[in-house]
């Protein structure tokens, strides 16, 4: 990765990130994705804790294509976050564009419950 791209991804994140901040109430969804999986959390800043966490690592079917593993797994955040008496939350996407993937992981979480 050139210094420019790194330096343009490090500027979109702390853009991001200045928009977003989580409190125990409102955390904060924050996503990863890397080639083969997602994983997202929860995150109080006040604190600096992760309240609830899921990964497409936690499910079961692999036949699924990476984009309804997304839908999944933004719902069982969802499902996790409620039993954790959480009702919204803010999202934090980083340098990534809401489609594909991450658009799904919105939408999966919105199914299962929680606001964004």
């Amino acid at each position: 990765m050139t210094p420019r791209i790194k330096q343009n991804r490090e500027q979109r994140i702390r853009r991001s990130r200045a928009k977003a901040f989580g409190t125990l109430k409102k955390p904060r969804l924050s996503v990863y994705r890397s080639n083969k999986n997602l994983s997202l959390q929860l995150i109080d800043d006040e604190s600096g804790k992760t309240i609830v966490a899921a990964s497409t690592r936690e499910l079961k079917n692999d036949k699924m294509s990476k984009s309804e593993q997304a839908l999944a797994v933004g719902e069982l955040l969802a499902k996790k976050a409620k039993d954790a008496k959480i009702t919204s939350a803010i999202f934090d996407r980083r340098f990534y564009k809401y489609h594909g993937r991450v658009k799904a992981v919105a939408e999966g979480a919105r199914r299962g419950g929680l606001n964004l």
